[in-house]
């Protein structure tokens, strides 16, 4: 959980994966799936072979039925038209056209020729087609290259924002404050004990960090995996964001008994409320919170000793001494001989 929670407090990492997330969701799901790509006026190259074929010869019996038109202009037509349907094949024009005569069906090999003849007569200018050929990329080459261009733009304009808007507000979230808040704190000093504990850890809360709840691992010093401890918010008071906490949950897990041990910190007001502490006292023991308060949970191998290195309250519409803006609290475990 706390991984998770620092992680997603990275403005810079959740914009990409963001971002990520959002390109495959347009491309898979809205592009293959809701709104796919529906093809249109696609040139004879990207047909089927047997349909190429058909083409090729429908494009020869129209150019065979105008080239013999006494018309002049319509002959002439003709010969314009049968060179831009050639041009329509591409690369693949001189496969159509072998394919054809060797399956001319209804066509003469007068025809063919014919048709074959005018379509690659040079004429003084270039043709659209040989233009459009000689000039241009694939259209398919061309949308890639456009996706990919919007792609790194979009992507460029996020991380600019992200690490702009970073360095200039310097506003930290309050799960970043709270861990600065605990870097700073000063753990007791159990060097000199005579039974030091086995594990020691610090969790802290701030204000606005509506999904604290840190847990840590118990190890004996060989390795062993001993058991859980943790703080979590317990009880909130009044409506609206960020949460109001005005009570916390110590609690103990140990892998040899057969239940979690909890005792509930609570902040003055709610601990002087008889409704609300007998609520809480369901969870566990009620204990009011102060510093240097030390509160003792113990399991049938463990011993807890959770103490308040410091707290404070917050300020508002809600009574006195109601809810923490923030508090650090030091979790010793012992191990039970």
């Amino acid at each position: 959980m706390d991984a998770i929670r620092n992680q997603l407090n990275r403005p810079v990492l959740v914009g990409i994966v963001g971002f990520v997330i959002g390109v495959l969701i347009g491309l898979i799901v809205l592009g293959w799936f809701l709104w796919p790509v529906k093809w249109t006026n696609a040139s004879p190259k990207e047909l089927r072979d047997v349909y190429q074929n058909d083409y090729m010869r429908l494009a020869i019996k129209d150019y065979t039925s105008d080239a013999v038109n006494p018309d002049k202009t319509v002959a002439a037509a003709a010969k314009e038209a049968a060179k831009a349907r050639w041009e329509y094949f591409g690369d693949k024009v001189s496969k159509v056209l072998e394919s054809v005569k060797k399956e001319p069906l209804k066509l003469a090999a007068g025809e063919i020729s014919g048709f074959e003849k005018a379509a690659t007569e040079k004429a003084g200018a270039v043709t659209p087609a040989e233009t459009e050929k000689k000039g241009s990329f694939p259209i398919w080459i061309v949308l890639v290259l456009m996706c990919v261009v919007t792609l790194l733009i979009a992507g460029g304009i996020i991380v600019f924002v992200l690490f702009r808007g970073g360095k200039t507000s310097g506003i930290r979230t309050p799960a970043q404050q709270a861990e600065d808040a605990k870097r700073q704190a000063q753990a007791t000093d159990y060097s000199t004990s005579e039974a030091p504990p086995i594990a020691q850890f610090m969790a802290s809360y701030k204000q606005g960090d509506d999904l604290f709840d840190d847990s840590f691992s118990i190890d004996s010093p060989s390795g062993e995996f001993l058991g859980e401890c943790g703080v979590g918010i317990s009880e909130t008071i009044g409506v609206g964001d960020p949460k109001k906490v005005t009570a916390f949950e110590v609690w103990l897990f140990d892998k040899n008994d057969i239940q979690t041990v909890t005792k509930v910190l609570m902040s003055a007001h709610a601990f002087n409320d008889d409704a609300v502490k007998q609520r809480l006292a369901a969870k566990g023991e009620p204990v009011e919170a102060k510093t240097g308060e030390k509160v003792v949970l113990e399991t049938q191998t463990l011993k807890l000793e959770a103490r308040v290195v410091d707290m404070t309250y917050g300020e508002g519409a809600l009574p006195p001494e109601s809810f923490f803006d923030q508090a650090i609290l030091e979790l010793a475990i012992w191990q039970k001989a």
